[in-house]
């Protein structure tokens, strides 16, 4: 987990299969104008310019790239895989049926004699790019080797992957040299800073030198990235935190770097002076301000040199490559080719084959689940744009552009082509012009022009209803669904002035319970153990409902299994066996029925919380109705920390108020920890020295489970450290670990259904809420007839903007 201000995030490849170009339009209008030239204009937020199908790097600057860009993979509105798109597949959603179609056919191979995975990728023979250039298979083979060269840094995660051969490539080296120089790259990393080579060391003092040269050039980009990440995002904590004013930061390169410290938990101000969290060292703001090297002093004494741990706790960016692991990859690829032992290098990717113009062949070793969105799940980009032609030859192994030298392709991330609905035409005045691509294999689309207009965040529903814009995306809120109804005349979120579409976020808030800390004699999976935590879930279950929806309103909904409601694995109501979360006593029997008041709720909640403590081993005073003594291990007070910002500002707070009191009355203490720093819950977290959290977990489009849930995640066990709730089950790791492995959906979903079952059986984690992100367009503007329909959280309605018309004016 991503700790302090930052917020778990898994990266999920946008799956829009759109197009690209450039050419001339005209300017934006507030009113339409009769006929197509009327441009659809956009609101969204403020862009990077990065508009690269492999550099962007905000979901602004890669929404912007994709209006241009045709994907390799189709996918329906549950985020499932279209296999057979360049037919079409039928499938339905919400009642009605839905056609699939895209750029080409796909599918899976498992050979488990063999541990190999065939993806194979055969191409429609009709696309082509916005200027008229065939798409064939070498266009496809030039983006897998982009992706896929060392010196690729984008956010596309293909060379993540197990693809066969593609270590050796990138490292130039066989395995045995490769294995050989990461042994010593961990030698070198075990004898730390400072160190001086001797002649029994199996690494030269030039050795030494360039991996510790390398590492705190990576770690050191981790603390300025965290420095850029508090001035673009905490601008309003400037004051309390360093007692400067935002323009004396921002003039201030040090004091930017004061302001960092102390709101990520490095060190404190106070009285003017910054004292180090861990070194102690001091400054006084106004005479001496730190420097880059000073945060890095500070953040290698926090994390005792620790790369890995550092990079993946602190980076406000959650697709990082762990710094360790980073300095071990580049000083691999500088030393291995050198090796006498090298066979003079790797040529291609073994892995990755064209079989003929329109067919590409990945070969992984083993199988992954979520390899078929990450790896498969790119954009096609033009060779002849992005790359040199004159550099491609398949069979003479040139991929378009030099190994390891990607400066051509990185040229063009300004003004991007491809194959998609729209032609990108220029960027100006914070908008973004678009023309339709009248070689879109899916026909010219029927709105010549859209543009991508800058807006701020709060200002999208004014926006929208006034004219400025026509459209507009924004996170669903209680406020901004009060300004939608002031603007419509009916009061509604859907009325004559603005239409609001809403769909789920991509992640769901929980409250997760350890069960290291909570339990009965120190055996976290004992019934007893259980009993205690279902006791404490119980309670807090059935205060959710008035919780969420007095922060929330109509932009969140209460949640019954610990998964995202996005998620194809999650359970629906309508299935069998789906029930609400800790609903049951210890007896086994439903405690609610449907036409029970809330006030009856509660009181059954209570009684069956007695039940359960009473199971766990409890001492319970009949005559005074309360709890006088715990078992052993367990405790009559437990704390749970919630990070409010001190203030109770958290979707989750008043659960926790309500559950309190009632814990109270039956002698058990509740202890509400709302510190005004998230710090004390990220740090606790770390130290696996937690009871009860607040937390939200980011979701992919994949629902791998194995790093949150599987035991080898539990902190200070060598994994992932993300399985905070210490549940260590070998029934679920197995049922983890065989999901992963299937590319069998329906199978996959009935072995999660039994992975939640199980999670819930432990009671680690009380499920709360899933909130909602909206779309609202104006229909005096937009054709409403015409607009994307059923749009969900993996089918935005970018997917069929060439489908979408403007109305004629009135």
């Amino acid at each position: 987990m991503v700790k302090s201000l930052r917020v778990f995030l898994s990266l999920v490849l946008a799956l829009s299969m759109l197009g690209g170009g450039l050419t001339a339009m005209a300017e934006a209008t507030a009113a339409p104008a009769a006929g197509t030239d009327t441009p659809l204009v956009v609101t969204y937020d403020q862009f990077s310019e990065k508009f690269s199908p492999f550099f962007g790097e905000s979901q602004m600057d890669v929404d912007a790239s994709d209006m241009t860009q045709l994907y390799i993979l189709t996918t329906d509105r549950v985020g499932a895989v279209v296999d057979h798109a360049i037919e079409g597949e039928t499938r339905a959603y919400n009642g009605k049926d839905y056609t699939y179609t895209g750029a080409a056919d796909v599918s899976v191979n498992y050979d488990d004699k063999a541990d190999k995975t065939v993806y194979t990728i055969k191409l429609r023979k009709d696309l082509k790019f916005s200027d008229g250039v065939p798409l064939t298979a070498d266009d496809v083979i030039f983006t897998y080797y982009v992706f896929c060269d060392p010196n690729y840094v984008g956010a596309v995660t293909v060379n993540s992957y197990n693809i066969v051969g593609l270590q050796n490539y990138r490292t130039q080296t066989s395995e045995d040299v490769y294995n050989k120089y990461q042994a010593i790259a961990e030698a070198i990393q075990k004898a730390g800073a400072d160190y001086k080579a001797a002649s029994s060391d199996s690494f030269t003092q030039e050795q030494y030198d360039s991996y510790w040269k390398t590492l705190k050039a990576n770690w050191t980009a981790i603390d300025q990235a965290i420095v850029d990440y508090c001035m673009a995002n905490y601008e309003d904590n400037i004051q309390d935190t360093v007692g400067f004013t935002p323009d004396e930061v921002k003039a201030d390169d040090g004091l930017k770097i004061a302001f960092a410290m102390g709101l990520w938990g490095f060190g404190e101000v106070k009285d003017g002076v910054l004292t180090g969290g861990t070194t102690g060292k001091t400054w006084t703001l106004k005479d001496a301000k730190p420097t880059l090297d000073d945060l890095y002093a500070e953040t290698y004494a926090k994390y005792a040199g620790d790369a890995d741990t550092f990079s993946t706790t602190e980076s406000p960016d959650s697709n990082i490559t762990p710094v360790g692991k980073a300095t071990q990859e580049a000083f691999i690829k500088e030393w291995g080719p050198k090796d006498e032992g090298s066979k003079g290098g790797f040529p291609n990717i073994e892995g990755i084959k064209k079989l003929d113009d329109y067919t590409v062949e990945i070969t992984t070793n083993g199988f992954e689940a979520p390899a078929i969105y990450n790896m498969i799940g790119i954009p096609i980009a033009p060779m002849h744009y992005y790359g040199d032609p004159a550099q491609y030859d398949y069979a003479g192994n040139k991929f378009g552009f030099p190994f390891g030298d990607l400066s051509i392709v990185q040229a063009k991330s300004a003004q991007p082509v491809g194959a998609g609905p729209y032609k990108f035409v220029k960027y100006d005045n914070r908008v973004i012009y678009y023309e339709a691509n009248d070689q879109y294999f899916k026909g010219t689309p029927k709105t010549k022009y859209v543009q991508f207009k800058e807006t701020a965040t709060n200002e999208v529903t004014a926006a929208v209803a006034t004219g400025t814009a026509d459209m507009g995306d924004m996170n669903g809120s209680k406020a901004t669904f009060e300004e939608i109804r002031g603007y419509n005349p009916n009061k509604e979120l859907t009325g004559d002035a603005l239409v609001t579409e809403r769909v789920d976020n991509l992640g769901y808030g929980y409250i997760g319970i350890n069960a290291a800390t909570v339990n009965v004699g120190g055996v976290p999976d004992s019934d007893a153990s259980k009993s205690l935590r279902k006791a404490l879930a119980t309670i807090l279950a059935v205060y959710r409902d008035v919780a969420v929806n007095s922060y929330y309103g109509d932009a969140a909904s209460v949640i019954n299994y610990p998964i995202s409601n996005t998620s194809w694995a999650a359970p629906q109501p309508t299935d069998e066996g789906y029930q609400l979360a800790y609903s049951t006593g210890a007896d086994g029997k439903p405690l609610y029925t449907a036409d029970m008041a809330a006030d009856a709720k509660y009181d059954a909640a209570l009684k069956a919380a007695i039940e359960y403590f009473k199971a766990a081993g409890y001492t319970f005073d009949e005559a005074a109705g309360k709890f006088t003594a715990a078992p052993d291990g367990a405790k009559l007070s437990y704390e749970i920390i919630i990070p409010a910002d001190g203030v109770g500002d958290h979707p989750s707070f008043a659960i926790l108020t309500d559950a309190k009191a009632a814990l109270a009355k039956i002698g058990i203490e509740l202890k509400i920890n709302d510190p005004s720093d998230s710090n004390v819950l990220w740090d606790a977290l770390d130290a696996n020295t937690h009871e009860l959290w607040c937390a939200a977990w980011q979701a992919t489009i994949d629902p791998d489970m194995y790093q949150t849930y599987h035991s080898s995640g539990i902190v200070g066990k060598g994994g992932s450290d993300s399985n905070h709730y210490s549940i260590a089950d070998t029934t679920l790791d197995k049922l983890l670990v065989d999901a992963r492995k299937s590319p069998d959906q329906s199978y996959r979903k009935e072995v999660y259904k039994q992975c939640l079952d199980i999670i819930l059986d432990w009671a680690v984690e009380i499920p709360v809420y899933q909130r909602q992100n909206s779309t609202i367009y104006s229909p005096v503007r937009v054709d409403s007839q015409t607009f994307t329909p059923d749009i969900t959280t993996f089918y935005k309605w970018q997917v069929e903007v060439n489908g979408i018309a403007m109305n004629a004016a009135k």
